[in-house]
């Protein structure tokens, strides 16, 4: 084996970036900022940003959340590690190796910009994917949009992928209440459902199904009207972390 060289080993650097998603008004949202400095000056991206050297990357990924947009990472909020990025030119100014991480919650409030983005605010996916059921194919084709429409980097084929991931985790486990307050009705289960999976399904089918399912959804003995109507009556989620049966997502 020949012996150690770091010259051969150009400099590079760690990122996160974060899919953060949401139901707002019925849909899909993610959180995306404008960025306010070069490289991708005034485009749109996923938060994120370089791994301090005295920093893990959970701790990165949080802080960046917070500079970037004033959000918090919290106790109710799903965090997950979603993947890895290393394409040698996914960045123009060096070498960079990006770990995107999944976020998950209810109810999150406007953003705040702040560190080097312009902006920021919350962007249903259906705008900014080429298929809002999930079948993304060639993430350089922008579904009609013009090329600078385009998110930053490889954001785009990032977003794709947390939101796939997110798609294809509330078939087989119980994700959909991570964005459900902690009381909830069927009802609103079922619309996070919809927004998520860009369908819509049939109310008494899916009430059978998610009631039907042992340990998804636990009733709390309370009702609500905040949904207009008749009282509904409020669930909270159960302890399975896999669902027996799957809720299986319709073909589109």
């Amino acid at each position: 084996m020949p012996p150690y060289d770091p010259s051969a080993f150009p400099p590079f650097a760690v990122t996160v970036d974060l899919v953060v998603l949401t139901v707002r008004h019925h849909a899909l949202c993610t959180l995306v900022v404008r960025r306010g400095e070069p490289p991708y000056q005034g485009r749109w991206a996923l938060p994120g940003g370089f791994v301090r050297a005295d920093e893990d990357l959970g701790e990165a990924a949080a802080r960046e959340l917070a500079e970037e947009t004033g959000l918090r990472a919290r106790s109710g909020a799903h965090l997950e590690q979603l993947a890895t990025y290393g394409d040698p030119h996914r960045d123009p100014r060096m070498r960079v190796v990006s770990v995107a991480h999944l976020v998950l919650a209810p109810d999150l409030p406007a953003p705040r910009a702040g560190g080097d983005a312009r902006s920021a605010r919350w962007a249903p996916v259906s705008e900014l994917l080429d298929d809002k059921h999930g079948n993304h194919g060639n993430h350089g084709n922008h579904g009609g949009r013009e090329a600078g429409d385009a998110l930053a980097f490889d954001h785009d084929r990032v977003l794709a992928d947390g939101v796939e991931r997110a798609r294809s985790k509330i078939e087989y486990s119980s994700l959909a209440t991570a964005f459900c307050p902690p009381e909830f009705t069927v009802g609103e289960l079922r619309r996070v459902y919809e927004a998520v999976w860009g369908v819509v399904l049939d109310p008494r089918n899916f009430h059978r199904k998610v009631t039907g399912t042992p340990g998804f959804l636990v009733p709390t003995g309370g009702t609500t009207t905040r949904q207009g109507g008749r009282p509904a009556q409020l669930f909270r989620a159960g302890g399975a972390a896999l669902l027996n049966p799957p809720m299986l997502r319709p073909e589109v």
